[in-house]
């Protein structure tokens, strides 16, 4: 078993959850535009392609919301103040810890360092960040969606290791995606523990193998201290 002397974590359904539910989102966003709704928030989830491009989160909308105007037959819908409306309608302060992230981060921080590395830009997950109690929780913070570019890319992991002085070998990333968090730990020469939302089967990975899988991040506490 490695011994590590950094442990690293996602934010966004790694750490944290959502407490606004998807309907709420999504019809905000017709209410707040003035525009009668059509469609369901499986319609726009599905339409949007990738991850969001954090220099341009509303045009990410609006391509969504285009597609979702089509399917239903709407040619002539303003799908910018659709995206507005969206936008305007998420509360980033309706957070909170998804189970065990607290135990997680107490074991972690036993380990040695503590950090974060989220996808998403200062501006918005700062505001997480503190809803969650979570500004002094950190010996380094990487906002990737800050930085040319993301996670799965070596970049944003490279970053955070520089900052507290440590080796990839000795490092270990926990996230709930594997295209991104997986992917990119190990891209970057990371251990990966694999903690995603919905329970998930080994034969679901498709090809990608995490040094750890967790149902909980309870088992995290374990993974460090096997000997405990």
């Amino acid at each position: 078993m490695a011994s590590y002397d950094a442990v690293l974590f996602d934010l966004d359904g790694t750490l944290c959850t959502h407490d606004q539910d998807e309907e709420t989102i999504y019809f905000g966003a017709f209410e707040t535009a003035g525009i009668e709704a059509f469609g369901e928030p499986g319609d726009l989830w599905s339409a949007l392609a990738g991850a969001p491009d954090p220099n341009d989160p509303k045009g990410y909308l609006v391509n969504g919301f285009e597609r979702v105007a089509d399917k239903y037959g709407f040619e002539s819908v303003d799908t910018a103040a659709l995206a507005t409306g969206f936008m305007e309608t998420v509360d980033h302060t309706a957070v909170s810890f998804r189970s065990g992230a607290v135990a997680a981060l107490e074991a972690a921080a036993v380990v040695g360092h503590v950090g974060l590395i989220t996808n998403g830009p200062e501006h918005r997950q700062s505001i997480k960040i503190g809803a969650l109690g979570l500004e002094d929780a950190f010996d380094v913070v990487v906002f990737a969606g800050d930085m040319p570019r993301r996670k799965p890319h070596a970049d944003p992991f490279d970053h955070a290791l520089d900052a507290l002085s440590v080796r990839a070998e000795t490092s270990l990333y926990v996230g709930n995606s594997l295209e991104f968090d997986v992917e990119g730990a190990q891209n970057a020469g990371l251990s990966a523990a694999w903690c995603p939302e919905e329970p998930a089967h080994i034969d679901s990975m498709d090809g990608y193998a995490p040094e750890f899988v967790f149902e909980s991040l309870h088992e995290l506490a374990a993974a460090l201290h096997p000997s405990d």
